[in-house]
């Protein structure tokens, strides 16, 4: 969503405020937003407006909100609202723009922790072994997600892993449209299963094979499929076999290899059948027990939850064939070679094969065969984006920007770009530049009624700046205790201004004085109820012999310690 539409819908559906953006998909950008009704913070995904008038994408839409509102668990990001907003663009005309509100996720997507390399075994298979606790509790109901990446996966601050994003999920029952079918591919070709590089139905085996991929990931810091191009890795998950993650990381066990591989598996059937599974498997690599594989035995042909393996079974039944001839049948075949009309048949395929690549080669990028001479992308980290976008432009790239809070990169600086800075691309490419927000966002603590030391020692643990004390009077909280802070507890702001990390913070302390008004010549109800607002509980003499029916004199007056004691002269003759 562009910043300008995004400006335009300040208030969705008259109680969502829109904040800054903190995503950006290929359907949709997501910012944070606030709930005024119920007073909470929330993500809100606006879809794109080249894709908002289109009417198959605004139906796509509807349906993930539909299809993760089922999604109620710990694991899975939950779907609060969903709706569709009228706003009128620029040029005047009106744009129907859909929404939805889901939970505000306070954390890191996982392919931002990968950015700092392969982790730990332990770490990697806690984090898969959640993954595959919402995946199995999606698929029991009926939703796959087709889309499991790292970009897709965040860890809360806590450590609880929350898979988003079900956009794209559809339910098991509606799994037989393929992708050849769609109007576009959906999922990432480095996180495909095979299936849907070959455009054939999906089942909830595609999610599994998508987290095998995540895993390998996690344990190696790479995936196990690399190209130039979405097709030329979709190519690799069909006829390419992975190499095992011990072979990149000595640390990856044996066992971790198994369960990796068998997840990896080109044969659906030959992979898990089940999350359930899968993450039993896990959970014995990582305790350091080798999985006991469930081998699918002959006499019940491969059934599963699935079906039938059409491969196995033609497989038994040979087997069982072979087993029941006697030894002339087993004689008579002495061709060793393979018959003629399989040799054409080969050759037939490759050259399809060849004339396909070719096809392909002059067809699908024909800017790539204009361009002879491949760019490298710049070095643009700690340049302005004004600065780096038009060193990126002038490299011939396309420039987008992302912002990101960052405690080491000042604001307005560039954190990073994507690619990173030194590989070669083909010119035209769009380079995602991460520009620096500043220190991360951060509420004042309520220090009041805490002594000085403690509020200051508040302060520090949320990262904000002590600045300095302002003593004043107080008619309750006693010598030394904080009356409130500059900024107040619960401030978020100041002003349009975020509070970061680093922001400086008051302290308005009590001196445990009173300041003692004087009430001389008033009624001895307007004197009681000056002294009471301060906290005086006045004693008071009548005298007799002077008249008026006012306060002749007074005890104390000025700066005076709390609830000190004062008496009134009144005058009652």
């Amino acid at each position: 969503m562009s910043e300008g539409v995004a400006q335009g819908v300040r208030l969705l559906a008259g109680r969502y405020e829109l904040g800054e953006l903190i995503g950006r998909g290929g359907m949709a950008d997501v910012h944070v937003g606030m709930d005024t009704r119920l007073g909470r913070r929330v993500a809100v995904k606006l879809l794109k407006p080249s894709l908002a008038n289109d009417p198959a994408f605004r139906t796509r839409f509807r349906r993930e909100a539909q299809d993760a509102a089922k999604m109620a668990h710990p694991t899975i990001v939950r779907i609060f609202d969903a709706g569709e907003e009228s706003i009128r663009e620029s040029n005047g005309a009106e744009t129907l723009v859909p929404f939805i509100v889901m939970e505000y996720v306070d954390g890191r997507l996982l392919k931002d922790v990968l950015a700092d390399g392969p982790l730990e075994p332990a770490e990697a298979t806690r984090i898969i072994s959640q993954v595959l606790t919402a995946l199995e509790y999606s698929h029991r109901a009926g939703v796959v997600h087709r889309d499991i990446k790292p970009g897709n996966i965040m860890i809360t601050s806590s450590g609880q892993v929350k898979v988003m994003d079900f956009g794209i999920a559809r339910a098991i029952s509606e799994s037989s449209a393929t992708i050849a079918e769609s109007s576009a591919i959906v999922g990432t070709a480095q996180y495909f299963s095979p299936e849907q590089a070959r455009g054939e139905s999906v089942d909830a085996r595609t999610d599994l094979y998508s987290t095998g991929i995540v895993l390998f990931e996690l344990l190696t810091g790479r995936a196990p499929f690399r190209g130039d191009n979405p097709v030329a890795v979709a190519y690799q998950h069909v006829n390419s076999d992975p190499v095992a993650p011990s072979t990149l990381n000595p640390r990856v066990s044996p066992a971790l290899d198994a369960v990796v591989l068998r997840a990896l598996a080109k044969d659906r059937f030959s992979r898990y059948q089940s999350a359930g599974e899968f993450r039993a498997d896990v959970e014995a690599a990582a305790a350091g027990e080798v999985p006991a594989r469930t081998q699918l035995v002959a006499n019940d042909f491969n059934a599963t939850l699935f079906g039938v393996n059409p491969s196995s079974v033609a497989g038994s039944e040979a087997t069982l064939r072979q087993l029941t001839v006697d030894n002339d049948e087993r004689l008579v075949r002495t061709q060793s070679r393979p018959p003629v009309a399989w040799i054409w048949a080969g050759i037939a395929s490759m050259v399809v094969i060849i004339a396909a690549v070719i096809f392909w080669t002059f067809n699908l990028a024909p800017a790539q065969l204009t361009a002879n001479v491949a760019v490298q992308v710049p070095d643009v980290v700690g340049q302005t984006y004004a600065d780096g976008s038009a060193s990126l432009i002038d490299a011939g790239l396309v420039p987008e920007k992302v912002a990101q809070t960052s405690d080491t990169v000042p604001e307005g600086a560039i954190i990073s770009t994507d690619p990173a800075a030194g590989i070669t691309v083909n010119p035209g490419l769009t380079v995602t530049v991460y520009v620096s927000l500043g220190e991360t966002p951060v509420t004042v603590p309520n220090v009041a009624n805490m002594t000085e030391a403690d509020a200051i020692a508040a302060l520090q643990a949320k990262g904000l700046k002590y600045g300095s004390t302002t003593q004043t009077y107080s008619a309750s909280v006693r010598q030394g205790v904080v009356i409130d802070s500059d900024p107040p507890g619960g401030s978020e702001r100041v002003g349009s201004e975020v509070i970061r990390i680093g922001h400086e913070v008051n302290l308005i302390v009590s001196n445990g004085l009173v300041q003692v008004p004087d009430v001389t010549g008033k009624s001895i109800a307007e004197a009681s109820s000056a002294l009471n607002a301060i906290g005086l509980n006045p004693t008071v003499q009548v005298d007799q012999g002077c008249s008026g029916g006012t306060v002749a004199s007074q005890s104390i007056v000025g700066d005076q310690p709390q609830k000190s004691p004062i008496s009134l002269r009144y005058c009652g003759g």
